[in-house]
């Protein structure tokens, strides 16, 4: 099962793609989808799309799991971030793609075993879970990464339900 993990972002949306079989986990591929902040925000949510459909049409997921929203200190960021969030979800849904959405909190439970984890104690635990010799940076690529780890522990507990 492939799963292509997302930290939207206008400036920077961090995709981590992983695939689960059985208990093991494998890295296969991270980055960004960067935009300038100079485009028009039509642009800048044109090159997400054509981002995250390349990387669909390339490793094929099963699943999509996204980082939902939660309310930013700066509300233009937010609604910024959510115009990113409903262009990934549009195109999963136009894809077929079943999609699955995470908390902050349920990532780093996922990831750490504590809601309150510190973002380097995601990153070192994201690189050993995953067996990198460097912890996935920007903090975007790690943090998508989580957000896929997180899913395929997801559906490890969902299993033995």
């Amino acid at each position: 099962m492939v799963i292509l993990g997302i930290d939207p972002g206008m400036a920077r949306c961090g995709f981590g793609i992983i695939e689960k079989k059985g208990n093991r986990i494998k890295y296969l591929s991270a980055g960004v989808i960067e935009s300038e902040s100079d485009l028009k925000q039509a642009e800048r949510l044109e090159i997400i799309y054509k981002g995250i459909k390349k990387l669909i049409k390339k490793f094929e997921p099963d699943i999509i799991a996204i980082e939902s929203l939660f309310f930013s200190k700066n509300v233009k960021t937010a609604f910024r971030v959510g115009e990113a969030r409903g262009v990934i979800l549009l195109i999963g849904q136009l894809k077929k793609i079943k999609i699955i959405e995470f908390t902050p909190l349920q990532v780093k439970i996922s990831i750490t075993g504590y809601g309150f984890a510190e973002k380097v104690q995601v990153q070192k635990m994201v690189k050993i879970i995953l067996g990198l010799k460097e912890t996935p940076k920007p903090d975007d690529v790690a943090d998508a990464l989580a957000v896929a780890i997180c899913c395929a522990n997801s559906l490890k507990m969902k299993m033995l339900k």
